[in-house]
C-alpha cells in the first residue's frame, strides 16, 4: 500500500477510473485520496459512491497532497498551473493526464525544482485497461516513476519511455480505442448482413476483438502467426483478408495512427515554451 497521499484535481471519468483502480488495488485508502471538482454534483456523487473526501477548493487538494494527479482539460492547464504555482513546492510529485500538455510547459509553469510527470492513458481505464505511456521530467526520480508505473498498472497496463513518444502513443493507444470501436461495429454491421440479430452481431464483434486480443498478449506467437493459425488454404478467412486489403484496411489504420500522431505533435507545439 502507498503511504503518500494522493489529490485528483478534477473528478472527470478518467480521473474516477483512477481512483477506483487505486482503492480496488488495495494501493491507498479513502483517506489517503482528496479530490476537487468546480462541478459541486460531481464532488457529491464522488463522495457518496466512493467514502473519498471532495472539495471544491484546488489549494486544498494540494495542502493535504504528496501525489497531485491533474485530471483536467488541456485548455485549463495554464489557469490552474498559474493559481497553484505558489502552493506546490519539490516536496509534490505532479502527474498530468491531460493530453497534448509537454513536460516542459508544466515544468515552466511550476517553482524550480518541482517534479512532473507526463502520462498518456486511455479510456479503457474506465473497465481496468489501460494502455499508458509516461515520461518522467527533469527533476522526477526513477522512484517517482515507479510509484505512477504502480498506479497506472492498477488501471491496466503502462510503459515508462521518453517524452518524444508520447505523441505516437496518443495517436496509437490514446486514439486507437475509437478506430477499434469502428472496426467492431463494421463486424457487427456484417454479421447483420448476413442475417444476425444485432445485439448478438455486436456481442460477437466485440467478444472475437479481445479473444483475438488476449491471444496475441498471452499466446507468445508472432501476430502473422496467429493469422496463418485461423488461415486454411482455400477457406472462407483467406477470402475475407483478401476483401480487406482490397478495401485498404490496413493502409487505412497505418494512416490514422499517422495522422493522430501528428495533431497530438501540433497540439503541444502550442503549449510548448521555454524554460525558466
Amino acid at each position: 500500500m502507498l503511504k503518500e497521499k494522493i489529490g485528483f484535481i478534477g473528478g472527470g471519468k478518467m480521473g474516477e477510473a483512477l481512483m477506483k483502480g487505486i482503492l480496488k488495488a488495495k494501493l491507498s485508502t479513502v483517506d489517503n485520496i482528496i479530490v476537487s471538482d468546480i462541478d459541486k454534483k460531481c464532488c457529491q456523487a464522488l463522495e457518496k459512491e466512493t467514502g473519498i473526501k471532495t472539495t471544491q477548493e484546488n489549494k486544498e487538494v494540494i495542502a493535504n497532497s504528496d501525489i497531485i494527479i491533474l485530471a483536467i482539460k488541456p485548455n485549463v492547464m495554464g489557469t490552474i498551473l498559474e493559481e497553484l504555482k505558489s502552493d506546490i513546492t519539490s516536496e509534490h510529485l505532479v502527474v498530468s493526464i491531460a493530453a497534448g500538455i509537454p513536460l516542459n510547459f508544466m515544468e515552466s509553469s511550476l517553482n524550480d525544482g518541482c517534479r512532473a510527470i507526463r502520462v498518456m492513458p486511455n479510456t479503457p481505464c474506465l473497465v481496468g485497461e489501460t494502455a499508458a505511456g509516461y515520461a518522467l521530467g527533469e527533476n522526477a526520480t526513477l522512484d517517482d516513476g515507479e510509484l505512477v508505473g504502480r498506479i497506472l498498472n492498477a488501471v491496466g497496463k503502462s510503459f515508462l519511455m521518453e517524452e518524444k513518444y508520447l505523441d505516437a502513443v496518443t495517436g496509437l493507444s490514446g486514439s486507437g480505442p475509437a478506430f477499434i470501436y469502428m472496426v467492431i461495429d463494421a463486424l457487427a454491421d456484417g454479421g447483420v448482413k448476413m442475417g444476425l440479430p444485432r445485439d448478438v452481431s455486436t456481442e460477437l464483434a466485440a467478444q472475437t476483438t479481445f479473444g483475438a486480443a488476449k491471444m496475441v498478449l498471452e499466446a507468445g506467437m508472432h501476430i502473422g502467426e496467429l493469422k496463418d493459425f485461423v488461415t486454411s488454404p482455400g477457406g472462407t478467412t483467406i477470402e475475407g483478408l483478401h476483401a480487406l486489403e482490397k478495401g485498404g484496411l490496413t493502409n487505412a489504420l497505418i494512416n490514422a495512427v499517422e495522422v493522430a500522431t501528428k495533431k497530438s505533435k501540433r497540439l503541444g507545439k502550442a503549449f510548448s515554451k521555454q524554460k525558466k
